[in-house]
C-alpha cells in the first residue's frame, strides 16, 4: 500500500507522475517555506531544492514548522531535509545553506525548476528572486507580509498589482515597476489591515529594518495557500 494512496484516490495516477516528476525551488524556510515545504512533499513532489543560511532562534518556535526547542541552533535547511525524508524517503533534495544575494538569485534560478517558492522575509532578496525569475521566465509565487495580521479568512492569491493593506506588496509592486515587470508575479497576501502597533524597529540586520508581531498560524496559511496553488497548477498543466 502506497502513502499517497489517498492522493492518488483524487488526483489519479497521472497526477502522481506529474508531481512526482516536478522539481520545486523553495527559498526561505521560515514560517512560511517550512509549511509550504511539507505541504509539497506530502503531496508527493519527488524534488526540491531548499535555500536557507539561517539557523532556528528561540523567537522562531511560536511559528516555524521545524522550529522545536531541540532544534535551536541548527541548520533550518537540514533540519527540514531530514523532516521531509523522513514523510518520503525517495525524495531528492538539495540544500543550500546561503542568505540569498543579488548575485545568487540570478544564479540559482534556472529553467531546471518548474516552480520558485518565495518565502523570503526581507525585501531586497525577495525582489531580486522576482526579477531573476522573470527574466529567465520560470513559474513563481512569491509570499508577502504575514506579520501584523491574525484573519486567515482574508488571505488570497493574486497578481502583485491586484494586492490591497500589503506595506511589503506596495513596495515591491513600486520596485518592479521601475525594472518594467508589470504582471506575471502570482503572490500570497492578506487583505487585513496590519496591526501598526505590533511594529517593531530593528538596528543593524541584513535587508531588514523591521517586523511585525506575527501569530502561530498565519505564516502557515501563507504557506498553504502558496503550496496549493503550486501543485493545482502543476496538475493543470501536466507534464509527464
Amino acid at each position: 500500500m502506497s502513502w499517497l494512496e489517498r492522493t492518488e484516490l483524487l488526483i489519479q495516477k497521472e497526477g502522481i507522475e506529474t508531481l512526482k516528476n516536478a522539481h520545486i525551488l523553495i527559498v526561505g524556510l521560515g514560517g512560511v517555506g517550512s509549511y509550504a515545504a511539507e505541504f509539497i512533499a506530502r503531496a508527493g513532489v519527488q524534488k526540491l531544492t531548499l535555500v536557507d543560511g539561517d539557523v532556528f532562534d528561540i523567537t522562531n518556535v511560536n511559528r516555524q514548522l521545524t522550529a522545536l526547542q531541540s532544534t535551536v541552533g541548527k541548520s533550518k535547511a537540514k533540519v527540514l531535509a531530514d523532516r521531509l525524508k523522513d514523510i518520503n524517503p525517495e525524495i531528492e533534495i538539495s540544500i543550500k545553506e546561503q542568505f540569498l544575494t543579488p548575485e545568487m538569485a540570478f544564479e540559482i534560478v534556472t529553467n531546471e525548476f518548474d516552480f520558485v517558492m518565495d518565502c523570503i522575509d526581507s525585501i531586497t532578496p525577495k525582489l531580486n528572486l522576482m526579477i531573476a525569475a522573470k527574466r529567465k521566465k520560470v513559474k513563481i509565487i512569491s509570499s508577502m507580509g504575514a506579520g501584523g495580521k491574525m484573519d486567515v479568512s482574508k488571505v488570497r492569491v493574486a497578481e502583485i498589482k491586484q494586492t490591497n493593506n500589503c506595506t511589503m506588496a506596495r513596495v515591491i509592486r513600486k520596485r518592479l515597476k521601475k525594472e518594467q515587470i508589470h504582471k506575471g508575479i502570482k503572490v500570497v497576501f492578506s487583505e487585513e489591515m496590519q496591526q501598526e502597533t505590533s511594529l517593531q524597529l530593528v538596528e543593524h540586520a541584513k535587508y531588514k529594518r523591521s517586523f511585525y508581531g506575527t501569530i502561530s498560524f498565519m505564516p502557515a496559511a501563507f504557506g498553504l495557500h502558496a503550496a496549493a496553488y503550486v501543485i493545482n497548477y502543476l496538475l493543470k498543466n501536466k507534464k509527464i
